[in-house]
């Protein structure tokens, strides 16, 4: 082989190995010479023609990351183990590269300590009931923090609260509690509802005498219904007092004769 044809396969096996195809969520970030190209590349087919240029590939898509589970201790001295899930892409491909080592395993890291500190500045009940707030607020403390490297945090959310089992039994019986509270405040509204009914009808019927012989006929109507052979015959509370005997004082202090 004549020495331009060998030459021109080094150059043909080089130019071939310099193409590169990145895919459509991809972006290439070139160093040439250790210098940072302004724009990152891609995509599609681009030229890195090494050893001057090094390409560091970066992906755009969203970056679902499981924060692992961590102790916190709240406000109220409750000591819990909570984790999260957060969502994040990369932004500005430059960034990502140059101002942190690691994006992924720094972004994952303060997530940990935010999750940390924002949940120990909680009661745990808002821990429990206020879930969507916590969340924002985490969102907007890790997005400005991942700012500076080109990050943006689109969500983060509470997975799962993991409680201690004597909080566990101390909760069921607060709420037990509150189940018995309202049972008697329900029950107690009936019974006041009830005698306000009774009332009612008691001054209808005063002002009809028959009112109450017709209720006893219905009364007795409705136990022959039942194939039952016990008959009530009311008894009014008045003819009680006509059986006790009175009492007179006398007018000395003496003992009242009966």
């Amino acid at each position: 082989m004549s020495p331009i044809l060998i030459v021109a396969l080094m150059v043909a096996l080089y130019l071939a190995n310099s193409v590169k195809i990145l895919n459509e969520y991809e972006r290439g970030v070139i160093f040439r010479l250790g210098k940072l190209l302004p724009a990152p590349k891609g995509p599609g087919v681009i030229l890195v023609f090494a050893p001057l240029d090094r390409m560091v590939r970066v992906g755009l898509r969203t970056i679902v990351m499981d924060v692992p589970p961590q102790d916190i201790i709240t406000r109220d001295n409750v000591s819990v183990k909570v984790n999260a899930v957060l969502y994040f892409r990369v932004m500005n491909p430059a960034k990502a590269i140059v101002e942190v080592e690691s994006f992924t395993y720094a972004t994952s890291q303060l997530a940990q300590t935010t999750l940390r500190s924002v949940l120990g500045q909680v009661d745990l009940d808002d821990l429990l009931s206020e879930r969507d707030r916590l969340n924002r607020d985490l969102q907007r403390l890790l997005d400005q923090q991942t700012d500076p490297w080109g990050i943006k945090i689109s969500a983060v959310e509470l997975k799962h609260v993991d409680l201690p089992e004597n909080m566990q039994r101390a909760m069921a019986r607060q709420a037990e509690a509150e189940r018995e509270k309202r049972a008697k405040i329900i029950h107690a509204e009936g019974e006041f509802n009830a005698s306000e009914r009774l009332s009612q009808a008691a001054s209808v019927m005063s002002g009809q005498p028959l009112a109450i012989t017709l209720r006893y006929l219905q009364t007795l109507t409705e136990i022959a219904g039942e194939k039952n052979s016990t008959i009530v015959f009311p008894l009014p509370v008045e003819f009680l007092n006509l059986l006790q005997p009175k009492k007179t004082a006398g007018a000395d202090g003496e003992q009242p004769s009966k």
